[in-house]
């Protein structure tokens, strides 16, 4: 194999002083264009539903927040004012069945705001639309794909729409999808998708055209595909991934008889990735993707090195696993219909009720011990407590197309606001005191659990734990009454474990041996 090609080399001069509003920032590739542009001198305003969502990036002291949701155009005010370039990144994919009407209304709402403000050029990262294959019959998501670049062309800012298959990258779900189906399943009985032809592109190459994108020339209005160097089918992709990982050969058996939504099942069961997002990527997989044309090398030129190939793309991706050094995720981004309400602090909120489990132990061991332990909870480290309930949640969960326990951890020792944990969501953390994480595995409520340090006035070190749930009509009061007999067992049983491990610190890595007793949790 060789190694990994060197930086691209590109004049981005030109975006020093830029002034660029950047959607979809709290996302797998928003979350890593923004420093790229700011680290080329471009200024970066940043609007998201959750401005607390971007609090602990390390890029947060040097963009504006502003709370906007393009999906709601009243939000959108003043958002593209005085702005040069304008990056569309979201979408809609976990919405469901109406995420293609969802994704309509947004670029439409977004294209008429840059429109209305002077924004100069808009920037969209959509899907390589295959030219053989009318639009009706094109999958959902690349109907979708192809839809909302048709909108934003036609609004009335020259718009660079750059159309990419797979893309490679630690984090990115459709290179989820690729290592955990290999990784887990050694003999594979595929779908007969995995014939199918892709291009795939390594994530540093889109970020390089996203950046330069900025700078095409005023009467640029088109779109573009953009690939690496390779065309590849997916079982080629798996039995060359399984070469870069060292993994024994793998033996793929396709068959016809696995449809679509049978397939999202299957990767679904497999991988960290819920089936409401695989559904649509694993529909796109039906087509033949393959580049039709690199007009955009006459603008961007490919860097002296090449672009990325499979086997360098897939290394490099590895290696920042593997180090613990993935930016972002693709659960970076929140789920749409995902809760989001605030913690209340109020039992009469919103005027329903409000259940609560609270517990604290004091504990022999001292407050950043504890918090070692705390912060290290989830993934890999599981949840301390009775792991066959924990992993029967999470199968439940995905079962009703939730997104269960397998989306893992970011990192595998610190948290940040807005990280993805399991089926939780980091709402808020507080540096040795405090970790806040709000439920999002499907519910008939909204759902939060706090783990807190302190210490009493005799100066002990103690463990504090509040479950609560605020239950939507009597299916929300069913369902807490009828787990309430096992939180002795489970939320009882996290708090006893988790401050034993904080006493054996030290034993196996951080969190003792407690953690590795209790790692089994998550699988």
């Amino acid at each position: 194999m060789t190694a990994s090609p060197p930086a691209n080399e590109l004049d981005l001069a030109g975006l020093a002083g830029l002034r660029c509003v950047v959607t979809g920032s709290t996302g797998y590739l928003g979350g890593r264009l923004v420093p790229a542009l700011l680290a080329a001198g471009a200024t970066v305003r940043c609007p998201v539903r959750d401005p607390l969502r971007l609090r602990d990036q390390p890029w947060a002291g040097q963009v504006e927040v502003v709370r906007a949701d393009v999906t709601r155009p009243e939000t959108l005010d003043g958002v593209f004012e005085g702005i040069d370039v304008a990056y569309y990144l979201v979408h809609a994919l976990g919405a469901g069945g109406s995420f293609e009407r969802v994704d309509a209304r947004a670029a439409e709402a977004f294209g008429a705001a840059a429109a209305a403000a002077g924004v100069r050029r808009i920037v969209y990262l959509g899907a390589l639309i295959p030219s053989d294959v009318a639009e009706r019959d094109l999958s959902p998501h690349l109907r979708s794909r192809a839809e909302v670049g048709r909108i934003l062309r036609a609004s009335g800012v020259p718009t660079a729409e750059l159309r990419a298959a797979v893309v490679l990258g630690s984090g990115s779900a459709s290179f989820e999808m690729l290592r955990y189906l290999t990784e887990r399943l050694p003999v594979m009985v595929t779908p007969s998708w995995v014939g199918t032809r892709i291009q795939p592109i390594a994530v540093r190459d889109v970020l390089r055209y996203l950046a330069a994108a900025a700078l095409l020339p005023p009467e640029v209005n088109r779109a573009f595909d953009i690939g690496g160097p390779e065309v590849l089918t997916y079982r080629e992709m798996m039995l060359r991934y399984s070469a870069v990982a060292r993994l024994p050969r793998r033996i793929i058996v396709p068959v016809p008889v696995l449809t679509p939504a049978l397939s999202s099942h299957w990767v679904g069961l497999v991988t960290p990735v819920p089936s409401s997002i695989a559904r649509p990527l694993v529909e796109s997989l039906r087509h033949e993707v393959v580049c039709a044309e690199h007009d955009i090398a006459v603008h961007v030129p490919d860097p002296a090195a090449g672009l990325v190939n499979f086997d360098d793309a897939v290394a490099l991706a590895l290696k920042r696993i593997r180090r613990a050094e993935v930016e972002t995720r693709w659960s970076s981004a929140s789920l749409r219909g995902a809760p989001s309400d605030p913690l209340p602090s109020d039992p009469q909120w919103s005027g329903g009720s409000l259940y609560q489990d609270d517990r604290e132990r004091a504990v022999d061991a001292s407050p950043q011990a504890v918090w070692d332990v705390i912060e290290g909870i989830g993934g890999e480290n599981g949840w301390y407590s009775f792991p066959l309930a924990w992993a029967l949640r999470g199968w439940l969960d995905r079962l009703v197309g939730g997104v269960g326990l397998r989306r893992g951890r970011r990192d595998g020792q610190r948290l940040r606001v807005g990280d993805a944990l399991d089926f939780w969501r980091v709402e808020e953390i507080t540096t040795g005191r405090l970790l806040r994480l709000r439920a999002e595995m499907r519910l008939p409520g909204l759902a939060w659990l706090e783990l807190t340090v302190s210490q009493n006035q005799q100066g002990e070190t103690v463990y504090g734990q509040r479950a609560l749930f605020h239950p939507h009509g009597l299916a929300g009061h069913l369902y807490w009454w009828s787990v309430a007999p096992f939180h002795s067992i489970v939320f009882g049983g996290m708090a006893r474990n988790i401050t034993e491990s904080a006493r054996h610190p030290g034993e196996g890595g951080k969190g003792g041996r407690g953690r590795r007793r209790w790692r089994r949790a998550a699988t």
